[in-house]
């Protein structure tokens, strides 16, 4: 099944391995991963180094970090190597993250959303939004902020989620 055009377009422009003009465009390549990969761990560890800082709370923690995936991470679509790739590496280092800052009673979690209906998607129109849908299972319609929020707020809740990567999709499973 081909990749959507549509959602390709969105995550850093559809970009094969290889195609008609050649190899991935390499330097294309380490943007992504530089913004996507290297920007989250850099953002991270800088928090982290400031929230293991903090006292310990009535649940025994300092706090929790929360990254964000993407289902591509999992399921990438074709001419989605590199975004991927660079939200594999975020899905990625969630459990290790969570391994090295359990000494400073710090939890790390992960959300894979699937597809949520931010401004840009937005500015591309109804019409091309419903079509996105009609790949959610259920319920047939793009992810809202409130739900993202609700989740994270679950997340920092729950104390026994560390270390894991939890899909927030509707079901959707991309080709």
């Amino acid at each position: 099944t081909p990749a959507n055009p549509i959602l390709s377009g969105l995550v850093g422009s559809e970009m094969c391995i290889r195609d008609r003009d050649g190899p991935h465009d390499l330097t294309r390549f380490k943007k992504i991963i530089d913004v996507n990969l290297i920007g989250t761990f850099n953002i991270l560890r800088l928090c982290a180094e400031q929230m293991a800082k903090n006292s310990i709370d009535n649940n025994q923690e300092k706090g929790i970090i929360i990254n964000t995936a993407s289902v591509a991470a999992l399921e990438g679509q074709k001419g989605q190597v590199a975004y991927a790739a660079s939200k594999g590496g975020v899905a990625a280092m969630t459990l290790p993250i969570a391994r090295d800052l359990a000494r400073d009673h710090i939890r790390c979690g992960c959300i894979a959303p699937g597809l949520f209906l931010t401004p840009m998607f937005e500015g591309l129109g109804e019409e091309v939004c419903e079509t996105l849908a009609k790949d959610v299972i259920f319920p047939k319609r793009l992810g809202n902020a409130d739900e993202f929020a609700q989740y994270a707020v679950q997340i920092v809740e729950n104390q026994y989620i560390n270390g894991s990567v939890l899909r927030l999709d509707g079901g959707i499973r991309l080709a």
